[in-house]
C-alpha cells in the first residue's frame, strides 16, 4: 500500500508511538489502544520509526486487522488502522490511557500464616479450574478488551464461583476451589494482573522476535489458537501492587463453610513464559534476573493467602513434563509455557525446584502443594505427553511441600508402583478420573484405584483428585460442568464403600 496525502477518515482514537519499532514497543501500546474499541473501531498510529512500514502491514494480517491508510511526511507517518475489517465500522469506545512502566512497591515485612481449616485423609477435590458459563467466557474477553470495567466483571465472576461452588457442594467434595472462574487460563492471568506486565494475544509476538518467519512455524505447531491465547509480555521490572488470587479466595471462602484451596502457577513455569528469549528488547537481562522477581512476587502472594486463612496453596508446574518428556532443547510446543529455550533437562529441573523451594522458604509445609500434569488443552489423550514419574522423582522428594498432586489416571502417567519412592512426609493426591472423558468411571474401578493408592501410601497420606482440571484454559474446557460435577460424585461415592 502506498502513502496518501491525508486520511479519509476521522479516527476514533490516536497515540504517538514516537521511534518505537514494532519490536521494541510499539505493538504493547498499539494493543493497548485496539483493545477497547468495537470491532470497525479506527485507531490512529504515529511514529517515527521507518521499520513500521513493513511491520505493520503485517501485522494487521497476522491479526485479522486491518490497514486502512497511511501518510508520510517528511519522518513522520501516520497509520489509520481499523480493528477488524473496515467493512465492520461502527460504534466505539472510549481510550484506555498509554501504557507507561509504574514504579515497583517491594513490601518491608511479609504477613504470617493464620489459621486455616485443616485436610482430612482421602479428602476430595477438584484440581482447580472449573468450565466457565457461556456468559462467564463473554464477561473474560470484554475485560480483557477493555470493554467491561472492573466492578461489571467481579459481580459477573461472583455469580459464575456460585455456580461452581454450588455443584461441588452437590458432588461431596471436602475442599473446594473457585474454578478459576475470574482467569483465561490457569497461568497467563498474572500478566494480566502484576505490574509492567501486558497480557498480548501470541500472534502479537510475531513482529517482535529476530525470526519472524521461524517463530510463525512453531505458532502454528501450538497446542491452541495463537490468535486467541493470550500470552504475558513483560516491558519493565515485575511488581504485585494487586493481589493475583488472595480476592478469589475472600469471595469463596464467603460462600461456603469448608476448606478452600488456591491454585498459583509456579514460578518455574512463570519464568518459562514470561522470559521470551526471542524478542529483540527485554527489561532483563538474564532469565535467572527475571526469575528472581517472579519467586519475590510469588512469595508475596503465597504470604497474603495463608495469612488469609487458605487451607492449600497449590503451585502448578506442568511444564515439568516438557522438559523430560518433550524432546529436543527448545521445543516451544507445550502449552504455550514452553516459548523460551532450555537447558539440559537435569539443569532445568535443579533450576525448578529451587524457585519453588525459595518462594515457599519458611512456610508451613503441609499448607503446600504441587501439581503434575502432562497437557491439559486437549481432549485427544494422544496429543498429551507421555512418561512416568521416574523421570521426575528427583523433583518430587527435593521440593519443599507437603502435598503432591498427581495425573494417575490417564495410562500416559506410567507405573503408580515407582511413587514408592516419595517422601513418607509427603500427601500424595491422586488422580483417580480423567477429567477428559465424558464417559464415567465405574465407582468400583474408582474404589479399586483408591485402594491401591492406600495400600501403596497409607491412608492418612492420600488425598483424591481428578487427574487434572476441568477447564485449564477458559475458551477450552476439557468437560461440561454436568460432567465435572458428576465425576467428582462418582470419586465421593467410591470413597464413601472404602
Amino acid at each position: 500500500m502506498e502513502p496518501i496525502e491525508r486520511h479519509k477518515y476521522a479516527p476514533d482514537v490516536s497515540f504517538d508511538g514516537g521511534d518505537l519499532d514494532c519490536g521494541g514497543g510499539l505493538l504493547l501500546l498499539i494493543r493497548r489502544h485496539i483493545d477497547p474499541l468495537a470491532r470497525g473501531g479506527l485507531l490512529e498510529i504515529l511514529s517515527t520509526d521507518a521499520t513500521v512500514e513493513i511491520e505493520l502491514p503485517a501485522w494487521c494480517r497476522l491479526t485479522s486487522n486491518e490497514l486502512v491508510s497511511w501518510t508520510k511526511v517528511g519522518r513522520q507517518r501516520s497509520y489509520l488502522v481499523c480493528k477488524g475489517p473496515f467493512e465492520d465500522r461502527g460504534r466505539t469506545m472510549a481510550p484506555v490511557g498509554e501504557q507507561l512502566r509504574v514504579a515497583v512497591t517491594i513490601p518491608d515485612s511479609l504477613p504470617g500464616p493464620a489459621p486455616a481449616p485443616g485436610i482430612a485423609p482421602l479428602s476430595i477435590m477438584g484440581i482447580g479450574s472449573w468450565p466457565r458459563p457461556r456468559w462467564m467466557l463473554q464477561a473474560v474477553h470484554d475485560r480483557l478488551e477493555g470493554r467491561l470495567d472492573d466492578a461489571a466483571f467481579q459481580a459477573t465472576a461472583d455469580d459464575a464461583v456460585r455456580l461452581c461452588i454450588g455443584a461441588q457442594s452437590r458432588a461431596g467434595v471436602d475442599v473446594l476451589t473457585d474454578g478459576e472462574q475470574r482467569r483465561d487460563s490457569y497461568a497467563s492471568f498474572v500478566g494480566g494482573l502484576l505490574d509492567n506486565c501486558q497480557l498480548i494475544p501470541l500472534s502479537d509476538l510475531t513482529a517482535m522476535v529476530d525470526d519472524s518467519e521461524k517463530f510463525e512455524r512453531e505458532l502454528r505447531a501450538l497446542d491452541v489458537p495463537a490468535a486467541e491465547v493470550r500470552h504475558p509480555v513483560v516491558y519493565g521490572k515485575l511488581g504485585r501492587s494487586h493481589p493475583l488470587a488472595v480476592h478469589e479466595f475472600e469471595f469463596a471462602s464467603s460462600c461456603v463453610d469448608k476448606p478452600v484451596k488456591v491454585a498459583l502457577p509456579g514460578p518455574y513455569l512463570l519464568t518459562r513464559t514470561m522470559w521470551l528469549d526471542c524478542l529483540r528488547e527485554r527489561p532483563y537481562e538474564s532469565r535467572d534476573e527475571l526469575a528472581r522477581d517472579v519467586v519475590r512476587v510469588l512469595r508475596e502472594e503465597v504470604h497474603f493467602l495463608l495469612a488469609a486463612g487458605v487451607a492449600l496453596v497449590q503451585f502448578d508446574e506442568p511444564v515439568l513434563t516438557e522438559v523430560v518428556f518433550g524432546g529436543a532443547t527448545g521445543n516451544r510446543s507445550f502449552m504455550c509455557g514452553a516459548l523460551s529455550e532450555k537447558l539440559e533437562a537435569s539443569m532445568e529441573l535443579d533450576f525448578a525446584v529451587s524457585l519453588l523451594n525459595e518462594v515457599v522458604r519458611g512456610l508451613p509445609e503441609k499448607r503446600l502443594g504441587l501439581h503434575i500434569c502432562r497437557g491439559n488443552w486437549t481432549r485427544d489423550e494422544s496429543a498429551a505427553l507421555s512418561g512416568g514419574y521416574g523421570a521426575l522423582m528427583d523433583v518430587l522428594k527435593r521440593v519443599d511441600v507437603g502435598a503432591l498432586f498427581l495425573e494417575l489416571c490417564t495410562e500416559r502417567a506410567g507405573d503408580v508402583d515407582v511413587l514408592k519412592a516419595v517422601p513418607d512426609d509427603k500427601r500424595v493426591g491422586v488422580g483417580v478420573v480423567n477429567q477428559k472423558l465424558d464417559s464415567m468411571e465405574l465407582v468400583e474401578d474408582i474404589q479399586r484405584r483408591i485402594s491401591a493408592a492406600i495400600n501403596l501410601f497409607g491412608e492418612a497420606r492420600v488425598l483424591l483428585t481428578p487427574d487434572c482440571g476441568f477447564a485449564t484454559f477458559a475458551d477450552n474446557p476439557v468437560a461440561s460442568a454436568h460432567v465435572a460435577e458428576a465425576k467428582l460424585k462418582a470419586i465421593v461415592d467410591a470413597r464413601d464403600l472404602i
